[in-house]
């Protein structure tokens, strides 16, 4: 159907989405566009209220769950507000529909003293691709930045006079994020690493494969996956955990929320207070312990 592709390049050149953002919405809106098919819909106009709700419908009778079904009518909604930016729609159909209630997740994180284990006492190994490991989860650790920020990031976003990094997130949005003393000798022994190893390195990017090439999104959750499971033993094992437990130390040792906020490159707080619950959770678990009454 008409529109699609000129809303992609909308995302892609204006709004500045990322790549997995742009595929994602072509899969939801794609799957939309099928349905309307099934339904002998062929213009944007004619869809309406009533037709958005039977799609969340049998999204949810085909075992869809919530949290994508949300997803897809975000992105839908999305695009049917281009279309009015663009003057096809009067109206937004998508607004007001009811979707299923998305089940609240905590975040999965590792607990402080096994990140501690991890960095203090577990052996890595002092050719190039060991201490880019230990490295790789330092930075994830003491960071808290995202796996597609932490393949992009170049050598000129780390400034160790002012000790700070600079990250490029969501949507092409900058935040500066500054670095302890144990980060800074892991910086410092990486990139004397890095340069011994491949001092003709044609690239500025700054975590490299272990035959001097930009590091891929695989190889660095591999580093990961591998290292947690030395030290821990929940399901998932991924960068994004090691994010968790950045926010969750934080948090856990008096860190302002607006501050993990920053920290995190979150465009609202509602994104962040969930971190609130996993504190929470530990809170109760030491007064239920403590307290002689509880």
């Amino acid at each position: 159907m008409q529109y699609i592709s000129s809303f992609y390049r909308y995302l892609e050149y204006e709004k500045r989405y990322s790549p997995h953002t742009l595929v994602t919405y072509e899969i939801d809106l794609r799957q939309f566009t099928r349905f309307l098919d099934s339904e002998n819909i062929s213009r944007w106009q004619d869809v309406t209220s009533k037709l958005i709700r039977r799609w969340v419908v049998a999204l949810h009778d085909d075992g869809i769950a919530p949290v994508t079904i949300h997803r897809k009518i975000s992105a839908l909604k999305s695009f049917l507000r281009y279309l009015m930016r663009e003057q096809v729609l009067e109206s937004n159909p998508a607004d007001g529909v009811i979707v299923p209630k998305k089940p609240k997740r905590l975040p999965v994180f590792v607990k402080e003293k096994e990140m501690d284990q991890l960095l203090d006492t577990v052996p890595f190994s002092n050719d190039f691709t060991g201490i880019r490991d230990k490295f790789i989860i330092t930075l994830l650790y003491g960071t808290g930045m995202r796996l597609s920020e932490m393949v992009n990031l170049r050598l000129s976003n780390i400034d160790p006079g002012q000790k700070v990094i600079k990250v490029l997130g969501k949507r092409n949005k900058e935040r500066i994020i500054p670095f302890f003393k144990e980060l800074e000798k892991e910086i410092i022994k990486y990139l004397s690493a890095r340069k011994e190893a491949f001092p003709d390195a044609d690239t500025d990017i700054v975590i490299l494969t272990s035959k001097g090439k930009p590091a891929y999104p695989k190889l660095i959750y591999r580093v990961v996956n591998k290292h947690l499971a030395l030290v821990s033993t929940i399901n998932k094992k991924s960068p994004h955990v090691i994010r968790h437990s950045f926010a969750t130390a934080l948090l856990n040792h008096g860190a302002d929320l607006n501050a993990i906020k920053e920290l995190l490159g979150h465009s609202n707080l509602s994104a962040t207070e969930i971190y609130t619950h996993n504190s929470f959770e530990k809170l109760n678990n030491i007064y239920k312990q403590a307290h002689p009454r509880a």
